[in-house]
């Protein structure tokens, strides 16, 4: 917007009207530049009009219930004597419904750089004293808080109001607490660093979905360890990502630039091709996000320390302005799909019974619906019914597809069910499928790859053991060849879609691809007739 200095009531109900379509299109959220022409062009407008017309966007955002915040303002150099400024102001809906912006952000790194006391220093807003304080909150397993190494996937929670200042456990606030008083919530993905826990950690990217991906660097180490292959797996999932260099208090400004040095040249590589940006000032950090959502080959990069907390700030305005990928409408059109709900976590919780935790991809789930889940061993889907809802440990009635969420199913038998089973509404007709085949590029291995290998098949929140049964038109494949490949699970069959992505893994055997066709098995194939019992459902 050029200028909003005292508009006619007819112009004010325009603007008015135009914000809240830019509100629902940017899911709650609009970067409003005021001073610049509708072409691009900086003018740049004195403090009197400037004064005016941030009084008019508010109360235009009070007309609407939105907060708004000034990220920054810039003095433009125009032909004048009065010095003129631009300001960028960030407009942010308090959400009704409870529709509170919700962004996943997997965190990666080599084993010690630092994620969890990150996470931990973010989170609980103390800082860390040196000696892994931070993190101690955020470890569910004894032997992780012996060991100082997280082994399992864990959740943790960042919110921000509507002015954009941070919501944590700082204020001895419960998890419900955040959840109530923020309209954007950052669940961070704390992964393990470890090579032996890799297999956790691809399943915490494949099946949770995460939106973006934070890499934890230590600035004395650099890049070592499994660095380079969570990278990798960043890129080969497609997930866009920014740097982390943590641990800058212990080492002098040589060994930092250093690190920064060596990160930059490994992203202008010719296979990941992103254009690195060092964040130095607030500045910097507003002009990240935007890019950062905007064009997926920006890596924006971070220097910080938990410990003192230097340049802390600077990942809090990048995370609290970081927009959605998708848009209103692209949610909209999931949302008339059928349901579908991806299982992750089992667990049994005493006086609630049977809870499975995971993300729905399609559809909306009530609390009382009826649904089915599958595909068991011998390919059938049973009946079960949603009892309770919990999103961010607090109860939610309605669950919108890509939200992550815990369903209660009380008294189900929960040896029936493990993880990688769909949840699907009965009217689904849901293909299962033993065999599949997928279109594959071998990123590395030993030898050559060929019939009658056994491979990790990761599919979203599928994790087998399958076979390769064919190359086309190959007999063997070489480190970097594609191909598409037949595949068979070895166990049981499971719910697969065509298109969707493909990572496997054996040893040091790496590869990715797509699934481009499936050979579905059909109830007579399954012989499900005559052995259906009371309350199995067939299809």
């Amino acid at each position: 917007q050029l200028k909003l200095v005292n508009p006619s009531q007819y112009r004010f109900e325009h603007l008015v009207t135009q914000m809240k379509w830019r509100l629902q299109e940017g899911r709650g959220e609009a970067v409003y530049q005021i001073g610049v022409e509708d072409n691009g062009l900086l003018v740049g407008l004195s403090d009197e009009e400037m004064r005016a017309s941030l009084k008019t966007l508010r109360r235009m955002a009070e007309k609407v219930g939105a907060d708004i915040t000034v990220l920054r303002e810039r003095e433009v150099d125009y032909d004048s004597d009065v010095p003129r400024k631009i300001t960028e102001v960030l407009v942010r809906k308090v959400p009704d419904n409870q529709q509170f912006l919700d962004l996943r952000v997997a965190v990666l790194g080599n084993v010690d750089s630092g994620k969890s006391t990150l996470l931990g220093v973010l989170t609980q807003g103390e800082l860390d004293n040196g000696r892994g304080r931070a993190r101690l909150n955020l470890f569910r397993h004894l032997h992780e808080i012996q060991s100082g190494r997280t082994s399992s996937i864990s959740f943790e929670i960042l919110g921000f109001n509507s002015k954009g200042e941070v919501v944590n456990y700082s204020d001895s606030r419960t998890a419900e607490e955040i959840c109530e008083s923020s309209s954007k919530m950052i669940t961070f993905i704390d992964l393990a660093g470890h090579h032996k826990y890799l297999k956790t950690t691809i399943f915490g990217l494949t099946s949770y979905c995460p939106d973006f991906a934070m890499l934890v660097v230590s600035a004395n180490t650099g890049i070592a360890g499994t660095t380079r292959e969570h990278l990798g797996l960043a890129m080969a999932l497609k997930v866009p990502f920014f740097i982390v260099i943590s641990k800058v208090d212990l080492c002098s400004k040589a060994t930092v630039e250093r690190t920064v040095k060596q990160l930059e040249r490994i992203l202008k590589q010719p296979g990941c091709n992103k254009l690195p940006l060092l964040v130095n000032s607030d500045d910097d950090a507003v002009t990240a996000a935007q890019q950062f959502a905007q064009s997926p080959n920006i890596t924006p990069i971070f220097t910080l320390s938990s410990v003192s907390g230097e340049n802390l700030d600077l990942l809090k305005v990048f995370l609290n302005i970081l927009p959605p990928l998708t848009n209103s409408k692209e949610q909209e059109e999931l949302m008339q799909q059928l349901t579908e709900f991806q299982v992750d976590e089992i667990y049994t919780v005493p006086e609630v019974g049977t809870v499975v935790g995971g993300t729905l991809s399609s559809g909306i789930c009530r609390e009382g619906e009826n649904l089915v889940v599958g595909p068991t061993d011998d390919g059938k889907f049973l009946r079960l019914k949603v009892c309770s809802i919990q999103r961010n440990r607090s109860a939610c009635r309605v669950l919108r597809a890509g939200q992550a969420a815990t369903l209660a199913l009380g008294p189900f038998d929960r040896s029936l069910l493990r993880k990688g089973m769909v949840m699907v509404s009965p009217e689904m007709n849901p293909t299962i499928c033993s065999v599949f085949e997928a279109e594959i590029v071998l990123l590395f291995h030993a030898t050559t790859f060929r019939k009658g290998f056994q491979v990790t098949v990761h599919v979203g929140n599928v994790r087998q053991t399958a076979i390769v049964e064919k190359i086309h038109g190959k007999d063997k494949l070489r480190t970097g060849e594609k191909a598409v490949v037949r595949f068979r699970f070895i166990k049981h069959p499971e719910y697969l879609k065509i298109g969707a992505k493909l990572l496997f893994r054996e040893g040091v055997t790496k590869g990715i691809g797509h699934v481009t066709d499936l050979q579905a098995i059909t109830t007579k194939e399954n012989g499900l007739e005559e052995s259906l019992g009371p309350g199995q459902l067939s299809f």
